[in-house]
């Protein structure tokens, strides 16, 4: 199985490639987590920011493997721990198909993305920048995976 991370954005802070490269190659070879890049739409006036929205959800929607569990990032999205986001883990195991998990644009989801995903997830009441979102995510699954493996990098 594979966690694809589709996030809008590219040319990422080499801080943020190193950090996710890092838990990206401590995955184990049967949960790759796998990074698709989405290229942002130019926002060139106050106006154009619904059709970014709507023209990055798109090519969202284009890049998601049929049969994949869609996980959308959100603020309005379920707060996981990270014994909950193990179990979640285990279980996305069981089920054997690859999970996309969603991070947007500037301004967020479009509720065509948000209808379309399995489940929505918050990963903190704080505003963070998307980069940064990819870091935490990519720790999130790791600490995730050593839980259900019983290893040692998570201490309660």
């Amino acid at each position: 199985m594979k966690f694809i991370l589709l996030a809008v954005g590219t040319k990422m802070p080499a801080w943020v490639n190193t950090a996710f490269n890092e838990y990206q190659k401590r995955m184990p070879p049967h949960m790759q987590l796998v990074l698709h890049e989405i290229e942002p739409v130019r926002r060139v006036s106050k106006g154009t920011t619904d059709k970014a929205k709507e023209l990055e959800a798109k090519a969202i929607l284009e890049a998601i493997p049929k049969k994949a569990h869609i996980i959308a990032l959100d603020e309005r999205g379920k707060m996981l721990s990270s014994m909950d986001l193990a179990q979640r883990v285990h279980d996305y195991q069981q089920m054997g198909s690859d999970v996309v998990i969603i991070i947007g644009g500037p301004e967020g989801l479009t509720d065509e993305i948000r209808q379309k995903a399995h489940e929505m997830i918050s990963i903190s009441k704080l505003t963070m920048p998307h980069p940064l979102v990819r870091v935490v995510i990519a720790e999130a699954l790791y600490r995730a995976y050593s839980i259900d493996a019983n290893l040692p990098y998570h201490r309660a």
